[in-house]
């Protein structure tokens, strides 16, 4: 499945290394957040990865850290 907002997506066409540093340090995801930073389908694609527990990667400018950290506090409000 390919949804509709990749093809809009500011990392279309770049290396996808970026988007998985090797390690869960927070200076290694600064360069995939900052194209994140401008992309203008950037909540899609954070919502993409909560919906599908996306456990790798850097995603709608969030590491994995910050995703699981988002779904806990929406659980807590729900």
């Amino acid at each position: 499945m390919n949804p509709l907002w990749r093809s809009k997506a500011a990392c279309k066409g770049l290396e996808p290394e970026i988007f998985y540093p090797s390690s869960e340090d927070e200076d290694d995801a600064v360069p995939a957040k900052a194209v994140c930073a401008e992309c203008v389908v950037r909540e899609a694609c954070l919502e993409h990865a909560l919906a599908i527990r996306e456990k790798d990667g850097i995603w709608g400018g969030a590491t994995e850290r910050e995703r699981r950290r988002i779904i806990r506090q929406r659980r807590r409000t729900a």
